[in-house]
C-alpha cells in the first residue's frame, strides 16, 4: 500500500484526528508565512521569527477549532441535507450566525489567556463587531462553495485552507503601506486565521 493511500484510510478511519492534524497545519503555516512578509520581506531590516505566536495559534488550530467545526458540520449536513438553493442558504445562515461569533469570541480570549494579557475580555470587546462583520463579506461567498461542492469530511480542511489563503492576500493587499502598518493591521484582523474571519 502506497504512502498516500495509507493517509486516505487513516483520513476515513480517524476524520477528526486527520481535520484536527491538517487544519493546525494549515493555522500555523497561516501565522508562520504572515510572519515572513511582515517580518523578513517587507521591512528594511528583517526581524526574528516569533514562534511563540505560531505555537499559540498551533493550539487553537489544531485543538479548539478542528474540533468544534468537525462536529459542526456534521450536525449541519444531518440536518439539513442536499445541494438545493434554499438548503444551501440556511447552511450558510447557520454557519455564519451561529457559529462563528463563539468561535470568534473563543479565538479573542484564547489568545489573550496564552499571551497572559491582564484583561483577557478587552481584545474581544474591541475588536469582535468589526471583525464579525467583515467575515460575512468573505465566508459566506466561501461556504456557499464548501455547502455546494465540498465533500462532508473534508469541511474543516476547506475552511482551512481558506484561511491560510485570506490571511496573506490581506497582508499581500496593503504591500502599498509601509510594513510596519502591513503588520499592524495584519496583527488587528489576525482572526482570519481561526475561521479566516477577520478583517478590520
Amino acid at each position: 500500500m502506497s504512502v498516500l493511500s495509507k493517509v486516505k484510510l487513516a483520513f476515513k478511519r480517524y476524520p477528526l484526528i486527520g481535520n484536527c492534524l491538517t487544519y493546525g497545519t494549515l493555522y500555523m503555516g497561516s501565522e508562520f508565512s504572515q510572519q515572513t512578509l511582515i517580518r523578513k520581506v517587507f521591512p528594511e531590516k528583517p526581524k526574528e521569527y516569533d514562534f511563540a505566536s505560531v505555537a499559540r495559534y498551533g493550539v487553537l488550530g489544531t485543538f479548539i477549532f478542528p474540533t468544534m467545526l468537525y462536529f459542526w458540520y456534521k450536525w449541519l449536513d444531518a440536518r439539513f441535507i442536499g445541494t438545493s438553493p434554499g438548503i444551501i442558504v440556511r447552511k450558510m445562515l447557520l454557519d455564519q450566525f451561529l457559529i462563528s461569533p463563539p468561535i470568534l469570541i473563543t479565538f479573542y480570549i484564547g489568545m489573550s489567556i496564552m499571551e497572559r494579557k491582564e484583561d483577557i475580555f478587552a481584545e474581544c470587546k474591541e475588536k469582535i463587531i468589526s471583525t464579525f462583520k467583515n467575515s460575512c463579506m468573505f465566508w459566506m461567498p466561501a461556504q456557499a462553495v464548501n455547502f455546494l461542492l465540498v465533500p462532508q469530511q473534508l469541511r474543516v480542511i476547506y475552511v482551512g485552507t481558506c484561511s491560510l489563503l485570506w490571511v496573506n492576500i490581506l497582508c499581500i493587499l496593503k504591500r502599498g503601506e509601509e510594513p510596519q502598518d502591513c503588520s499592524y493591521n495584519v496583527n488587528k484582523t489576525k482572526n482570519l486565521k481561526n475561521k479566516g474571519l477577520d478583517i478590520e
